[in-house]
């Protein structure tokens, strides 16, 4: 070992026992977990310093099956987590990844839905319950009709 590791492997043992006294004096901590709280607290400043495994700086791609998979009629199953959403782009947001983003780290088609069909088929049909998009086309028929018939557009003085 040479003297920097030394002298690292110092500083972590400095800063674990800075930390875990100041844990230990805002929360009940039970002796016999000491020893283990320790350990977590160093392996963690430790893993701080060291370059990313190639595991975790690396995903793999999702494969043709696993994105057919994904997708059914009322969920779509994350790649990041493997549970079920409606709709991704919250979860993707509390990720930190924006749709065009999660695509691109799993290798998906740039067509990959974000939104259940079921759940996207629901929406659709609520929106035309409550008659969304009805009255701009009313009007513009009564425009389209008035102009055949050369009368005043309605709305025009």
């Amino acid at each position: 070992m040479d003297d920097q590791t030394v002298s690292s492997q110092i500083d972590f043992l400095d800063l674990t026992a800075e930390l875990v006294s100041a844990y230990v004096a805002a929360n009940s901590v039970p002796a016999s977990e000491l020893p283990a709280l320790m350990t977590n607290v160093h392996a963690a400043l430790s893993g701080l310093t060291g370059t990313p495994s190639t595991e975790t700086s690396k995903t793999e791609k999702a494969t043709p099956a696993q994105i057919r998979k994904s997708i059914a009629l009322d969920t779509l199953i994350s790649f990041e987590d493997g549970k079920p959403y409606k709709t991704l782009r919250r979860h993707l947001t509390l990720r930190g990844l924006s749709p065009e983003a999660y695509r691109e780290k799993w290798g998906l088609p740039p067509d990959y839905p974000m939104t259940s069909a079921a759940y996207s088929a629901h929406r659709s049909e609520l929106a035309r319950s409550l008659g969304l998009g009805q009255q701009r086309r009313g009007r513009l028929i009564k425009t389209v009709e008035a102009i055949e018939e050369g009368d005043k557009v309605p709305g025009e003085a």
